[in-house]
């Protein structure tokens, strides 16, 4: 393991990453005030846990130890693109960017920004069905040779900056911002199973590089080899470590989240029954009839 000093003192600009940081901050510190301006006040704790947290957490991966030593260790590169998947998402989502733009943007632009939520792609991403087989298959390039390209070469690795977390939060942010994404209490009972699945299914790339006796990127040098740096093989393990600890406690707090938008969505499904007329439920309870 490398000496704790250089855990701090290694650092680089990346500048894929500094563009998303300075983008996602302008941006939120323009919809903080035109929010202002509407008569809506933000706040103070999720603009903080945005830029905290969110985008600083961002940077330290990005341009800290783990970003300047990507390209030689495995487990830098893993614990770098895992937390941008799964981590960094989910801090970025106390701040509530979505409610932050309805709140700025004019009837127009709420309108716009409800056509993307509503588009097709956005829908596939942005539910729990999708993500255990995104992570697999974004997981499992990590048994092949493409785990080394992926490391080295600079292309791969902007746009993996770029679109790992993006991809996070497509994930991270329905169940975070449920108002934006209301499923029924019967669509989030099916997400759970999947969950559980997820759970299960983002683990085997991670256990496959623990229990592997072969290094499988078919890499045993690297270009700057210091005196800490593991052999392959237990670089690869210690990879293997990393993405299985990860993949497994992330997945907690998301049950939580779950479990709180069960509650919500159960709540207010039953206030709703609760609004309706005798006519109006035996009228519906008649169409539940016929359609079966």
């Amino acid at each position: 393991m490398p000496p704790l000093e250089l855990l701090g003192s290694a650092w680089r600009i990346d500048w894929a990453a500094v563009a998303m940081i300075s983008t996602f901050g302008v941006l939120y510190g323009l919809g903080i005030r035109a929010a202002t301006r509407n008569g809506h006040r933000w706040p103070l704790w999720r603009a903080a846990a945005f830029y905290g947290p969110g985008l600083g957490s961002m940077a330290v991966l990005c341009c800290g130890f783990t970003g300047v030593h990507s390209a030689d260790l495995r487990w830098a590169f893993t614990l770098k693109v895992s937390l941008l998947l799964f981590g960094v998402p989910l801090l970025l989502g106390l701040g509530r960017p979505i409610t932050l733009a309805r709140a700025a943007l004019p009837d127009t632009g709420t309108a716009v920004l409800n056509a993307v939520l509503a588009h097709r792609v956005v829908r596939f991403f942005s539910n729990s069905l999708a993500a255990p087989l995104i992570g697999l298959a974004l997981f499992s390039t990590f048994l092949t040779p493409a785990f080394h390209a992926l490391r080295a070469d600079p292309l791969a690795e902007t746009l993996l900056t770029v679109c790992i977390p993006l991809l996070g939060l497509l994930m991270a942010l329905p169940i975070i911002e449920e108002a934006d994404f209301q499923r029924s209490s019967a669509y989030i009972t099916l997400e759970f199973v999947f969950v559980f699945i997820e759970l299960l299914a983002d683990a085997v790339p991670g256990i496959l590089l623990r229990l592997n006796g072969q290094v499988l990127d078919h890499v045993m040098t690297t270009q700057a080899m210091a005196g800490w740096f593991p052999d392959p093989l237990r670089d690869q393990q210690l990879a293997g470590d990393v993405l299985w600890f990860i993949c497994e406690i992330v997945d907690l707090p998301l049950i939580i989240l779950m479990f709180i938008r069960f509650s919500r969505s159960d709540k207010r499904e039953a206030r709703g029954f609760d609004e309706l007329t005798d006519a109006q439920l035996e009228e519906l309870n008649a169409q539940h009839l016929n359609r079966r």
